[in-house]
Formats: C-alpha cells, sequence, structure tokens
C-alpha cells in the first residue's frame, strides 16, 4: 500500500517539448505523505517529459530492493518504470512461471512482477493479477503511459488532464496542485447527494476524475485515449449468471468454504504481521478464525482489533462482548478501542482533513485504523465486502420485490411522476421523502435500488443546490441509465443485486473510505471478500442456488462457530456519528445522515452551499 503521482507532457507547443514542473510533482507526492511513511521516490526522465513519484508503505520485500519507482531495463537503460499502489497476491506463482522462461529478478518485491509480466505481455496481463491495485508504467522505447486499475477499484487512480499535461495520483487531493480552479463538480456534488459518496469516474473536485475500476488508460505522444475494460465486476457476475455451476447444495457450499479459506490465506501474503479487524458479524468472525486456523503452530497469535462505542455499551448494538469471545476462540492477542462522542470531536479536524473527498462512512473504519497502527501493525484484514457476495443486505430481498410488484401495476412510472410531483413536499415533512418515488421508480432494479440506498431524492436536490445546478449535475449523471448499465445481461436477481452493491455502494463508498481512512493512519486494510477469484469460484455456484444464506456458508468455512453467532440477527456496523453532532440552532435534526452529509460537504468545500458548517457544530 502506497501512493503514487506522476506527470505527462504528452503535447508539444509550438512543436517544442514541454517538461514538467517537478516541484510541483514533488507537492503531489508529499501532500500523500501519510500514505507511505517508509520511503519516498521520484524519478525524471531525461528529456523531463515524464515523472514519476512514490511515497512508500513497506509490506513486501522490506529492503531497499523494493523502493519505488522501480525500473526494469537491459545494460542498465531504465527502458520500463514503474510507480504501483497495491499487492499483487499470487506474485510468487507469477515469478516462478517467469523465472521458468529465463527471467532473472534483483528483488523479492510484487512490484518488479508487473514490470517483468508488462516486458512479456504488456497490458494483457492485466487480467493475470490477483490483487488491489493501481499503477502506472513508462514505456520509453514505445513512448506510452499506462495506466490501470483493479477489478473492483479497491485501489484509486485519479487524472487530471491540463494544458497537454496528464497528471495523476492516488488522492484527489493531491491533484489540486495542478489546478487553479477547485470548485465543487457539479455532477460529483449531485451524486454525493444522492448517494452520501461522490460515485465514478466523476469526483468532487472538477476537472479531476477517476480511471474506472477494471479499466486500463494508455497515453502517447499527443494523444489521450479513453478508458478501456480488462475484466470489470459486471463482466464476471454476467459471466457466472450464464454459467450457473450444476453441483448440489452441498457440494457448492463445500466449494463456497473451500473458496473463502484460499482467500484468507492470500491475503495473508505479506513480510510484516497480519491482523483482524474483528466485530460481532460472521464476516469478521470467518476471516479471524480462518486466519487463525492457517497460522496454527506459527508462534505468534493474531492480533484482532475491535471497535466500541461508549453509547452503544450493554445494548443490542454492543458488538463487543462477541467479538471478545470469538477473539477468545482464535486464541487472538485481542484489542478494544472505545470511543466516546468526546474522542470524537477531538479528532474531527484530522477527520476531515484525511477525507480526501466528502463521504457519509468511514468515521468507524477511521478509528479502528489509528487502534490497529497503534498496536504496530501495519496491515489489517477487514470484512468489507462479504454482505456483498453473500447476499445478507435487506436489499437482497427488497429490491427484487418491490420490482417485481410495482411492475404489475399499468403506466405506474408516468403516472408515480405526476403524483410524486403532488405529494413530495408534504409526506416529506411526516416521514420518508422516498415513498414518493415509489411508482415512478421502483418499476426496475435500478430503480428500486435507488430507492434502497439514496440519501436525497433526486427532486430534493435543487432545494440544496438550486434548480440550475441540480439539473445540469442530475443530467450529466445520468443514474437511472448507468444504473441499468451495471446489470445488463445479469438474469439472476442475487447476481444483478450483488452487480449494484459491489458497483456502486461498496465501491463509491466502502472501499473508498477504507482507502482514505486506513491511508491516514498508514495502515494497509485489505479485503479477502473483495477478491477476483473468489468471485469467479463462488458465483456461479449462487447463481445455482441463490437462498444460500451467509450463515450456511459460515457454518460451512468455520465449522466451530457458536450458534448464538450464527443466528444472531444482522444489525450493522452501526456508528452514532448523527448523536456526535450537535443539534441545530432549532433542535429538528434531519433523517438519518443528511446533517452529518451536509457537513462534510461543507467542510470540504468551505463554503455554505451545502448548509452553514456552524449550524452542525462536531
Amino acid at each position: 500500500m502506497c501512493g503514487l503521482a506522476g506527470s505527462f507532457a504528452y503535447a508539444e507547443r509550438g512543436g517544442a517539448a514541454v517538461r514538467i514542473d517537478e516541484a510541483q510533482l514533488a507537492r503531489m507526492r508529499d501532500r500523500m505523505a501519510a500514505r507511505g511513511p517508509d520511503g519516498a521516490g521520484f524519478w525524471l526522465a531525461a528529456d523531463g517529459r515524464v515523472g514519476l513519484a512514490h511515497r512508500r508503505l513497506a509490506i513486501i520485500d522490506l529492503t531497499d530492493s523494493g523502493a519505488q519507482p522501480m525500473h526494469h531495463g537491459n545494460d542498465g537503460a531504465a527502458s520500463l518504470s514503474i510507480v504501483f499502489n497495491g499487492e499483487i497476491y499470487n506474485h510468487r506463482e507469477l515469478r516462478a512461471g517467469l523465472e521458468a522462461r529465463g527471467r532473472v529478478f534483483r528483488s523479492g518485491s510484487d512490484t518488479e512482477v508487473l514490470l517483468q509480466l508488462y516486458a512479456e505481455h504488456r497490458e494483457a496481463m492485466l487480467p493475470m493479477l490477483r490483487g488491489m491495485f493501481a499503477f502506472a508504467l513508462w514505456d520509453a522505447p514505445r513512448q506510452r503511459l499506462l495506466l490501470a486499475r483493479d477489478s473492483f477499484g479497491i485501489k484509486p487512480l485519479y487524472t487530471a488532464d491540463v494544458a497537454g499535461q496528464l497528471h495523476f495520483a492516488s488522492q484527489v487531493n493531491a491533484l489540486r496542485e495542478v489546478l487553479t480552479d477547485t470548485r465543487p463538480d457539479v455532477a460529483g456534488a449531485a451524486g454525493f447527494l444522492l448517494w452520501g459518496s461522490v460515485p465514478e469516474p466523476w469526483t468532487f473536485v472538477r476537472g479531476i476524475r477517476a480511471l474506472p475500476a477494471g479499466h486500463f488508460q494508455i497515453i502517447e505522444r499527443g494523444r489521450v485515449g479513453t478508458p478501456n475494460p480488462f475484466l470489470t465486476v459486471a463482466q464476471l457476475l454476467r459471466e457466472a449468471a450464464q454459467n450457473a455451476s450444476d453441483c448440489s447444495r452441498t457440494e457448492a457450499l463445500a466449494r463456497v468454504a473451500a473458496a473463502v479459506h484460499d482467500s484468507v490465506a492470500a491475503h495473508h501474503v505479506a513480510d510484516v504481521p497480519v491482523g483482524v479487524f474483528l466485530s460481532a458479524g460472521l464476516d469478521s468472525a470467518m476471516l479471524a478464525l480462518a486466519s487463525a486456523e492457517r497460522r496454527a503452530g506459527q508462534g505468534d497469535a493474531l492480533r484482532t482489533l475491535t471497535l466500541g462505542f461508549a453509547e452503544f455499551a450493554d445494548t443490542a448494538q454492543d458488538e463487543t462482548a462477541i467479538a471478545t469471545e470469538l477473539a477468545a476462540l482464535a486464541h487472538a492477542d485481542a484489542t478494544t478501542q472505545w470511543v466516546h462522542r468526546d474522542d470524537f470531536r477531538a479528532a474531527a479536524s484530522s477527520l476531515f482533513a484525511a477525507m480526501d473527498q466528502p463521504s457519509i462512512d468511514g468515521v468507524n473504519t477511521w478509528f479502528v485504523a489509528r487502534a490497529a497502527r497503534s498496536a504496530g501493525l501495519k496491515v489489517a484484514l477487514s470484512g468489507l465486502g462479504g454482505d456483498e457476495l453473500f447476499a445478507s443486505y435487506p436489499s437482497f430481498r427488497q429490491v427484487p420485490r418491490l420490482a417485481s410488484a410495482v411492475r404489475r401495476v399499468p403506466f405506474a412510472r408516468p403516472l408515480g411522476a405526476m403524483a410524486r410531483r403532488i405529494v413530495a413536499a408534504p409526506l416529506g415533512r411526516w416521514s420518508s421523502p422516498k415513498y414518493a418515488g415509489l411508482f415512478e421508480y421502483g418499476g426496475t432494479l435500478g430503480g428500486a435500488y435507488l430507492l434502497r440506498r439514496a440519501l436525497f431524492m433526486p427532486w430534493e436536490l435543487p432545494a440544496i443546490l438550486g434548480p440550475e445546478l441540480a439539473r445540469e449535475g442530475l443530467a450529466e449523471l445520468d443514474t437511472l441509465a448507468r444504473l441499468d448499465e451495471s446489470i445488463e445481461g445479469i438474469a439472476s436477481p442475487r447476481l444483478a443485486i450483488s452487480a449494484l452493491e459491489m458497483q456502486w455502494y461498496m465501491r463509491h463508498q466502502l472501499l473508498r473510505d477504507a482507502d482514505w481512512a486506513g491511508m491516514a493512519h498508514s495502515l494497509e486494510i485489505r479485503v479477502p471478500f473483495v477478491d477476483v477469484a473468489l468471485l469467479r469460484a463462488t458465483a456461479p455456484l449462487f447463481a445455482r442456488h441463490p437462498d444460500i444464506s451467509k450463515a450456511e456458508v459460515a457454518r460451512a468455512v468455520v465449522p466451530s462457530l457458536p450458534a448464538h453467532v450464527l443466528s444472531r440477527p444482522k444489525s450493522g456496523f452501526v456508528v452514532p456519528v448523527r448523536d456526535w453532532i450537535a443539534p441545530p440552532a432549532d433542535g429538528h435534526r434531519a433523517r438519518g445522515l443528511r446533517d452529518w452529509a451536509r457537513l462534510c460537504a461543507a467542510r470540504y468545500t468551505g463554503t455554505a452551499v451545502f448548509g452553514d458548517p456552524a449550524r452542525l457544530r462536531g
């Protein structure tokens, strides 16, 4: 896990080559110092048109031979140069194949494996990689830059095209160094209000875009290519839906369990200790106990980190008691970190400073990451992605049911739109405004999903952004069309909802929050349930047996799990942030996390567009 940055002056001015600004690139890199406290690297091409910079968090190959930017070439000439953020979990297997074909390595790092693979296969290497990654590779002989990002979008990569120079970095805020206009992007702002996070490829800052997950982009002299897919979540789930596995339920569960154990083992590949975030949920229980099983006999105990909130102590929302029990089952060295309202208020400035884009989530991850780093860990496993893979969100039941019911109503959408205009305002005063849009939006899986996940509904945005900006932002987002596109060709309702959750809520919020909140404390957060090999192995099984539950999977993965843990109702991991924010002057709190969302956006932009920050003290 690291931070990368770079610049490429791909265009000429008046027939002359343009050099990049070295000092500017160094500032981009050092805005991301927390991402890599173990080293800082910088490389500039001889002609000054290309520069790569890096902040290192040493996880694999802790020696200087793993430092970046890293180069590869013959006779000392650097023909290939790379900066890389992430981990390649199958790097040893890939290295063995390369060595069998005569390639020689000078380091033990996965970064060098990327260079050697590219030398043989160029961008065709991308589907071979198992891991989380974003990288930039300069190919000097071909005078081209390759940018690439993993299939799930675990690792971020942002670009800004300014005056004939393509700049890229692991954080939006690093790219602010190259922009003169850092006002909010209209589509990004509208998207944040809809979802509580900014949907890609937009960001909250105009002029900065995210490279789409599962895509690569080639930039050559005189030309910036469009991003091209190499392996996307939608593609994987579409193939799984079309090739449902023909096996019994018992065999399916055994194969799912084996795939989970395989992923846990892969995510322990590191030259430093790997801990586990442990709550009362089945996802983290599977990770902790499967990790403990594979570590048995190694001598040192597994480290687990649990977060408790003072407001929830001794209530049904307190997860610490069951987490303590699970840690004992894993024979783990367990740490429980309690968080109070005063802790949040004392940390608020640091938390907002770390937030690369506004988000209504991530507070819990920021605190548990801080606890992990204080305990001496550089790497921790998170159960993120288990709900999306094992279909345990309410959306897996509610969204298909709503879409099926509304589809049976004649002229539901046009009549629903008319009804919504009449009832939305009075309904919103005493109930959820979403009810006004049931018939207008609920007739498709995408529309029903928007109703399930939205923070604000589209018709509410003009009151916040103003009619013109709201209309412009919503038109550019084209949200319903993009939702439909993300599940096109996926006939299985279970896999379709997985596709929506993985490509929207998980990618844009959970994974992004895990990145910035972990990196704020120089902690690499790994997500074994967000793994291409695991999805390939299990999705065809779930297509054949869509009613397999997470509890069944957990029992198959860890047969020793206590019955009361397996049968515990899903509660979700709740953070009392709504109660931590001081109430507004009129004492009226908005529904859910709406106040928190407007505070995050107002703090991030420094404007009153999203509300007065002083009105939402915290």
